[in-house]
């Protein structure tokens, strides 16, 4: 298969060190497999837990909308009417409509530019959050949230549901889907339990393949980011796509399903990214990382210089892949156009020689 040469060749020229992807056609099991290591002599598995980034984050946009659905909140709300606190520093206009399509002006907020988010608690990063000024007045702008604005709608969830929001997930999003190994906010003895089941990121811009710690690491593993720090095998990250694909099937009414993935920011310059791209709440919609071929309704979302999940409902296709090793924006944008559009050639939707639709990668980001 082409996407096996793709992913083959980024382990030879130390891109990664290894990769685990599943795909699905029409309900079908098309590709489930892994290639490389985990870690520094550990074999890749399809059973290995990989640290999702930001791919964790339709997870909370997910239990938002489910939340949504049964009128236990208001997308048009203020985040103020769930959280008080929030208000502070004049964020009382920002609704859960602006943090799900990062137009809320807190892109910064959390700390995370220096890595903050994963040195202290969840409770000491939401202060930080809700005691920040605004970078923009809501809505007027986009930039990319890299945290900060899942972190407040992990929060939410959290009070409106009344359970911890890591509870809310394993039960209301991962335990319908059978993702029995899928974790935001990992407990330290599970942590230690999965052993060598553990894939560790890795740094891969210089020559050598060095360890991610930080976020990857078992200590920070066991604090939920609700943007940042899910983690799973691919083959069950991908059963949440496997059933947005079929209008909610199991998780989302079809009216919350269509509405979630439709565009509700267009054409906006996103200043995290340095390009147009356009959102749903809480997904992007067909951007550079789901290939060449998609159609135009595709939507998912990527994991830092590392990974993509996304679902294609004009064809019925699911991806999810990790790679682990981030080998520098542009290579790691290039690798996941490649992948993506190899997938698609792969399943006959697609000719190699055919051009497909130019999308741009980003030019500026973490």
């Amino acid at each position: 298969m082409r996407v096996h040469d793709v992913l083959d060749r980024g382990i030879i020229d130390g891109t990664h060190i290894g990769a685990q992807i599943y795909v699905s056609s029409r309900g079908e099991v098309v590709i489930d497999d892994a290639r490389g290591e985990a870690n520094a002599g550990v074999p890749m598995t399809t059973d290995t837990l990989m640290i999702w980034f930001s791919m964790t984050k339709a997870v909370t946009a997910v239990a938002v909308a489910q939340l949504w659905e049964q009128g236990s909140l208001d997308i048009e709300a203020p985040v103020a009417r769930y959280i008080p606190e929030f208000a502070a520093a004049g964020k009382d206009a920002v609704t859960l409509r602006h943090l799900l399509t990062h137009t809320a002006g807190i892109a910064w907020s959390d700390g995370m530019a220096d890595g903050t988010p994963w040195r202290e608690s969840r409770a000491e990063n939401l202060a930080r959050i809700y005691a920040a000024p605004l970078e923009y007045e809501p809505g007027t702008r986009a930039g990319y949230h890299p945290a900060a604005g899942m972190s407040v709608l992990g929060e939410v969830v959290e009070r409106v549901a009344g359970a911890p929001y890591s509870t809310y997930v394993r039960e209301r999003v991962f335990s319908p889907l059978g993702m029995t190994d899928c974790w935001v906010g990992m407990p330290e003895a599970q942590y230690d339990a999965y052993g060598d089941r553990i894939g560790r990121m890795h740094k891969t811009e210089d020559d050598e393949a060095v360890p991610l710690g930080g976020l990857d690491g078992r200590r920070a593993s066991a604090t939920p980011i609700p943007g940042g720090n899910g983690r799973g095998p691919m083959n069950q990250l991908a059963r949440l796509y496997e059933a947005l694909v079929h209008e909610g099937e199991g998780l989302l009414g079809p009216v919350t399903t269509a509405a979630i993935s439709a565009r509700h920011r267009t054409d906006m310059l996103d200043e995290t990214f340095g390009i147009v791209v356009d959102w749903g709440l809480g997904f992007v919609i067909d951007n550079s990382g789901m290939g060449r071929y998609c159609s135009r309704r595709t939507f998912g979302h990527g994991g830092h210089q590392s990974s993509i999940a996304f679902c294609d409902p004009e064809h019925e296709v699911v991806v999810a892949v990790v790679c682990n090793g981030m080998p520098g924006r542009e290579r790691h944008s290039a690798r996941l156009d490649a992948i993506s559009s190899a997938v698609y050639v792969d399943l006959g939707l697609a000719k190699s020689e055919d051009p497909g639709r130019t999308k741009p990668y980003p030019t500026l980001g973490l």
